[in-house]
């Protein structure tokens, strides 16, 4: 190579090389700071699109944690007042077996119902107060869509989502709760109760006016029943959305409205016939009245139980559902620090050779500067 004075190649050279391992010290160093092996699209633009999508479903994982425990939450509070309900049920048991025996007087009977009504306006009182954040639970309101033919509805049942998408097998469920009033666990204020109360009271589903040929099948047996109606007195036809049972509405003979309850698995078939003027008393004024009304009492525990155990049941499977997201969010962010994350000793190696890379450049630029003096020695 020619001594040059006008061109320092070699300090070029050096340059260039002393850029390059400056820029792979820089990011070596950004890297290192950040713990973090993708900072910018640059770095690993694919990486970058899975990791933040990671990130978004960790970030759902993990509030959908806490809505499950929000949902819980509510699910105890509904259970709280439902065993204060219980208490009152309990304490109706007993003064119903009271005033069913012989030896008290009329009079006391009426007092002994004073309290007995109070008992029933309390479960009442506390069905339509018990709320979550605003949402009433026990009053209805989360018994599900319901539809009497004249378009009365409820607000439906609280959806809990917990999961990433909108998929109803995967990333949600429903919360359902029905109605804990007193008339709706069978105590009326006489003794009948409207076809509309029946509807709300078991939350049943409109389904169609065109099935008489569907409900011939439930009056075949027992042939007392079939023997109330003819075709021309059935009118609507429901369905319990949880369960296979049907209710078909009747007018009998002498004008008193029927729910013929039947089952609805591929075969229909009668099960029970229930005349809603002759409904449950809520009154146990009367001897007669107090023994009816341990059976009425009796009904009501079990329904108020069944509300429970399914409370219970749910609350389980969101504890369950709950120890399950937490996994997925524990998996999901080990998989994304795999993607995202430095390794700290491979950086840190290569942090010390690019810095005696960077030095070295540095200390070869500083030589390439000062080689053209020595053209210098030969003018003079």
């Amino acid at each position: 190579m020619s001594l040059i004075i006008n061109h320092n190649l070699m300090a070029q050279s050096a340059a260039r090389n002393l850029s390059t391992s400056y820029a792979a010290l820089s990011d070596s160093t950004r890297k290192l700071s950040s713990g973090l092996r993708i900072t910018t699209a640059a770095d690993d633009a694919a990486g970058l699109a899975v990791r933040e999508l990671m990130r978004a479903d960790i970030a759902s994982l993990n509030q959908g944690v806490r809505n499950a425990n929000d949902a819980i939450s509510l699910i105890q509070t509904a259970d709280g007042a439902l065993s204060i309900i219980d208490e009152k049920l309990i304490r109706m048991k007993e003064l119903a077996e009271q005033a069913a025996t012989g030896t008290y007087t009329s009079d006391q009977r009426i007092i002994i119902d004073s309290e007995y009504q109070a008992m029933a306006s309390e479960i009442t009182r506390i069905a339509n107060a018990t709320d979550f954040n605003g949402i009433y639970l026990l009053n209805g309101n989360l018994s599900g869509s319901i539809h009497n033919g004249s378009g009365m509805q409820s607000t439906g049942k609280l959806k809990v989502h917990f999961g990433t998408a909108n998929d109803c097998a995967e990333d949600y469920y429903y919360v359902q709760i029905g109605s804990c009033t007193a008339s709706a666990l069978g105590f009326h204020g006489s003794n009948s109760i409207t076809k509309a109360d029946y509807i709300a009271n078991n939350n049943l589903v409109f389904l169609s006016n065109d099935v008489l040929a569907m409900c011939t099948a439930f009056i075949t047996s027992p042939a007392s029943v079939q023997s109330q109606f003819d075709s021309s007195q059935y009118s609507d036809m429901y369905t319990d959305p949880n369960s296979s049972y049907v209710y078909i509405f009747a007018t009998d003979n002498s004008g008193d409205t029927h729910v013929i309850k039947g089952y609805n698995s591929g075969t229909y078939g009668y099960v029970s016939d229930t005349n809603l003027n002759e409904g449950a008393s809520s009154s146990i004024s009367t001897q007669a009245l107090a023994q009816q009304a341990l059976i009425t009492v009796n009904n009501a525990i079990v329904s108020k139980d069944i509300i429970r155990a399914n409370l219970g049941a749910l609350q389980n499977r969101l504890e369950n559902t709950i120890s399950n997201l937490q996994i997925q969010a524990e998996n999901l962010q080990a998989a994304e620090s795999q993607i995202s994350d430095v390794d700290v000793a491979t950086e840190m190696t290569e942090f010390v050779r690019r810095q005696i890379l960077t030095q070295a450049a540095v200390a070869m630029l500083s030589q390439a500067n000062s080689l053209p003096q020595m053209a210098l020695q030969l003018m003079g």
